[in-house]
């Protein structure tokens, strides 16, 4: 009896710790991140080499460079990844940091605040209701994917994001 019970334990923390978010990743370091709007894709390079590819979806106003808080735009433009938020409404995400001073001083030229805020994260359940193009500017992939990319992209490394 006491042998089952100590077996059905240590298995269930070996169900419980395949479910984690977290995952681990010992592979070539990722050293920059390319976004593509037009085509909706994210790859993950080390040097010249890609590692990994996604296809994302963007914000709800996909066209353009984002200039003002609000208008729906996904920034475009080189920046790094500086932040991650492990609870998140969006399962897992990281942070690009627009505005860059670029981005601030064009949004000072129009009288507006150039909104922040702008991450790769996941899709909830709640936010999947079709739609390719749904963010207020993030990038967005599938819930297991932001987990691989959490677990491959490092604070620092570069991210480029062009039409």
């Amino acid at each position: 009896m006491r042998v089952t019970t100590l077996l059905l334990i240590a298995l269930t923390f070996s169900i419980s710790a395949g479910c984690s978010k977290f995952r681990t990743y010992n592979g070539p370091e990722v050293t920059h991140v390319v976004v593509q709007k037009s085509q909706r894709q994210m790859h993950l390079l080390s040097g010249p080499e890609v590692l990994k590819s996604y296809k994302v979806g963007l914000g709800f106003a996909p066209d353009g460079h984002k200039e003002v808080e609000g208008d729906g735009r996904t920034p475009e433009g080189s920046y790094l990844i500086d932040r991650r938020n492990p609870n998140s409404e969006f399962h897992l995400s990281i942070g690009i940091s627009y505005p860059n001073s670029a981005d601030i001083a064009k949004a000072r030229e129009l009288g507006k605040s150039p909104g922040g805020d702008i991450f790769i994260h996941g899709r909830p359940k709640k936010y999947r209701n079709k739609q390719r193009d749904w963010t207020a500017g993030c990038i967005a992939v599938k819930d297991r994917e932001i987990e691989e990319i959490y677990s491959m992209v490092k604070n620092g490394t570069p991210i480029t994001i062009r039409e």
